[in-house]
Parts: C-alpha cells; structure tokens; sequence
C-alpha cells in the first residue's frame, strides 16, 4: 500500500506572517468548547489580543461558554473571515489549539488588559465594567494554518509570535 504525501507543507516566512497578519486582524473568532454534559459547542466571540500578544476575550459569566471553559479549559479559536466573493475555502484562516485562564476585574493586569482591549473593541465599553465580565486569556499550544486550497501549516506560538 502507497502512503499519503503528508498534506502539511514546512513553516515557512510566508506563513508565519500570514497567521501574524490574520491574528492582528481578527476582531472575532469561532469558539469550541466542550460543555460540562461532554458535547461540543461553538459560538462566536469578540477577539483580541493582550498586550503581551496572548490571544483574548471578554465575556460573561452567564454564557454557556464560559461555564464550559471553567470546567474545561481547552479550546479551540479559529480567526479569518471569507471574503466577499468566491469559495469560503479559499480564504486563509488560522485554527489556534489553546487552553483559557481568566482574569477578573480584581486582577492587578485587568486594567491595563481593558485599556489596550477598547482601543480595538470600543464598544465594550458599554459593558467592561460588568461584574459578570472577566477576560478569558489563551495559552496557545500550536496554530493549524490553512493559507487557501493546498497551503496547510503546522506553526508554534513563536512562529505566530505569541507568548511561549
């Protein structure tokens, strides 16, 4: 029996500023999680990045996502949209493998983590302040890189330029 070619391609410059460019662009991604009951679960949410470059979110301790990520602190986020015209397929999107912490407004980083956060998200300031709001921060352990029909990458945080 023939062996598949392996369809990753190796990492190179092109893709690491492609998940870069995607990252800092992103201003929501697909969420997964897995709920308390054991299903999988995805919804969408606001995104961003802290100043240490950690991917994050602000949400609510009321959603079922958040519930999800304090049993269960594995995710995963995809971040890059289709574009206007064409097959959604062909148009990069970056998958991140990652693990949440939260940081509550008692944090001694949670101000400085707001700040930088409504520069890019201005209209949570409506709700920032909200005591059910904390951030979710993201450990990320790799990032699947699909850079459009047979331009498959496997890419570590330094190669997106995260925190390792």
């Amino acid at each position: 029996m023939t062996a598949k070619p392996d369809p990753i391609r190796p990492t190179d410059d092109q893709a690491r500023a492609l998940a870069r460019d995607l990252l800092a662009s992103a201003r929501s991604a697909a969420l997964a999680v897995i709920l308390p009951e054991g299903g999988p679960m995805v919804t969408r949410v606001a995104f961003g990045l802290s100043p240490e470059r950690a991917p994050l979110t602000l949400i609510s301790s009321l959603a079922a996502h958040t519930t999800a990520l304090q049993a269960n602190p594995a995710a995963s986020l995809l971040v890059g949209e289709p574009g206007a015209k064409g097959d959604p397929l062909t148009h990069p999107r970056l998958t991140l493998l990652a693990q949440a912490s939260f940081i509550a407004h008692d944090h001694p980083d949670y101000e400085k983590m707001a700040a930088h956060y409504l520069r890019d998200h201005p209209k949570a300031k409506l709700y920032i302040g909200f005591a059910d709001f904390s951030f979710a921060r993201f450990s990320v352990s790799q990032g699947l890189l699909n850079g459009g029909f047979g331009r498959a990458f496997r890419l570590t945080p330094a190669d997106m330029g995260l925190p390792v």
